[in-house]
């Protein structure tokens, strides 16, 4: 009943792609920018959460670009399994507990992009392409 979904599997993995980096950016901007302004998110600086910021908004633009998107994503994944034992993992061992979910799919999401590729709709397929 499902099989016919295949036919759709590049355009999801690029939506998949462009949808986790602009949340992704959204955390970037929440740090750097103070926009939207999140309680509990420090100000830029000189923090973990202050120097993490640039990073997210960096790897996120790319990854919304689809360019550069393997190393992009495999450096956001290691970034977000960091970032998880960091600031969540000493807190408990179940990330639910922990408030480490979002952060750990991220991590997750991202390793499948940057096995899985950038799918179609990016400047990385473009490029090849041409």
């Amino acid at each position: 009943m499902f099989d016919g979904l295949s036919r759709y599997q590049g355009p999801l993995l690029s939506v998949l792609r462009i949808m986790s980096g602009l949340l992704f950016v959204q955390h970037g901007t929440a740090k750097v920018l103070g926009f939207p302004v999140v309680e509990g998110v420090p100000p830029p600086g000189l923090s973990l959460a202050g120097l993490s910021g640039p990073l997210e908004l960096i790897l996120g633009a790319l990854l919304v670009l689809g360019l550069l998107t393997r190393p992009a994503a495999f450096l956001a994944s290691g970034f977000c399994a960091v970032g998880y034992w960091v600031a969540h993992g000493g807190q408990g061992f179940y990330p639910i507990l922990n408030g480490g979910e979002l952060i750990a799919l991220y991590c997750f999401v991202f390793l499948y992009i940057a096995a899985a590729g950038p799918g179609p709709w990016s400047a990385d397929a473009a490029m090849k392409r041409r």
